[in-house]
């Protein structure tokens, strides 16, 4: 029982009727000039909702009084930008008329169900001198007691119109799709920075305890005063390094908002196929589909997965004949890497391989790597749009 007065005790229940409310103001005020052409109004709207900046003015009204999240706060679901594309341009009318007619409906419901109320007690129900516009048997002897259930009712309406406003105005000024990719873009480049940091390091520090092991096991083997003096010389110069490298990590990540530099996409592939034809391997590379149409994340992700998949042949086959294939077919972008299989096979719980599989599963893709018809083969499969 006490879960169904709760929205009556919240407060964000009173700020999404009063926003409903401020939306039939175009409409009163044509009202109060002119009784006549109601959809006047509505047309107006519909020439606002069109101006760029209507969205952002509508976002913000709506996350300040339709959510508990405050103007602020992303988590709202609702976007705070001005409109880029017609379509946003459209959702926004859309929203601006369902916001009018949610308000008519609340300003109708709670005038006349309040005015019932008042006949009720008045015993003038159906009869003259009522208030209500809506009809009801006429005469007196109505318990006053009834005049609680259009009271209750209109809290009720208070409640369910200001949840469906709510839901509407998720749906008509959430994000849109291009606005979902570049938020799917920017997380993307977030874990990326932390893993890029992370393997950082891990190299550095990781370097630098091995150094100071080693020397330190070799000084007390060796019992000599000069070695124990170059080795805690090395040790000093090694961690004053790490600690120089850490300090650069930090300053990265409390400097959050400095904007990171450009990096390769698929369109840099020919520079990466150099790289590795240098090398002294034979690469026979095969590209169809619109490669330059693949979204940035997507796109920056294949590169790095055709680099550890190169790199991983230099490694372990050496200079060999090497397939590299880029295709996008549909919605899906399709890598494959394919080398002859030197015996032993390489087995796949390697560093670099695991990195491919990882890349792959933050855009909702799949890689699947090892032999198959006498070759190590990498294919990765990416989606255009993104995890889903």
């Amino acid at each position: 029982m006490p879960s169904l007065f709760r929205p009556l005790i919240r407060s964000v229940t009173y700020t999404r009727v009063l926003h409903v409310l401020i939306g039939t103001i175009p409409f009163g005020m044509w009202m109060f000039v002119m009784d006549e052409h109601l959809y006047v109004p509505f047309a107006l709207m519909a020439l606002a909702g069109l101006v760029p900046a209507a969205r952002l003015a509508e976002g913000l009204q709506a996350r300040l009084l339709l959510t508990r999240y405050g103007y602020r706060d992303p988590a709202s679901g609702i976007t705070v930008a001005p409109s880029r594309t017609w379509a946003d341009r459209g959702r926004t009318v859309v929203w601006l008329e369902a916001r009018m007619v949610l308000g008519l409906l609340t300003g109708y419901l709670t005038v006349n169900l309040l005015g019932l109320a008042v006949d009720l007690v008045r015993g003038t129900v159906g009869g003259p001198g009522r208030i209500s516009l809506i009809g009801l048997p006429g005469g007196s002897g109505w318990p006053e007691v009834l005049a609680l259930l259009p009271i209750a009712l209109v809290a009720v309406c208070w409640v369910g119109i200001g949840a469906l406003a709510a839901l509407l105005g998720r749906r008509l000024l959430g994000p849109s799709a291009q606005e979902r990719l570049t938020a799917l873009e920017e997380r993307t480049e977030q874990l990326l920075e932390r893993n890029r940091i992370a393997r950082e390091l891990h190299d550095s520090i990781g370097h630098a305890l091995t150094v100071a092991v080693v020397q330190a096991s070799a000084a007390r083997a060796a019992g000599s005063p000069e070695f124990t003096e170059r080795a805690l010389t090395a040790i000093e110069e090694t961690g004053r390094a790490a600690l120089e490298d850490l300090e650069r990590v930090l300053r990265v990540l409390r400097e959050s908002g400095t904007p990171p530099g450009p990096r390769p996409s698929l369109a840099d592939t020919s520079r990466l196929l150099e790289s590795a034809r240098a090398s002294g391997a034979e690469v026979d590379m095969e590209v169809t589909g619109p490669v330059g149409q693949v979204p940035g994340p997507v796109s920056r992700e294949g590169y790095r997965i055709l680099q550890e998949a190169l790199t991983n042949v230099l490694r372990h086959a050496g200079p060999v004949p090497t397939r590299v294939r880029i295709a996008v077919t549909g919605e899906k972008l399709e890598l494959e890497v394919a080398s002859p299989l030197r015996e032993p096979a390489r087995p796949g719980r390697g560093s670099g391989l695991r990195g491919i599989r990882e890349r792959a599963a933050l855009l909702g893709g799949v890689a699947v790597t090892g032999p198959r018809d006498g070759e190590w083969q990498v294919r990765v499969g990416l989606p255009l749009s993104g995890p889903v």
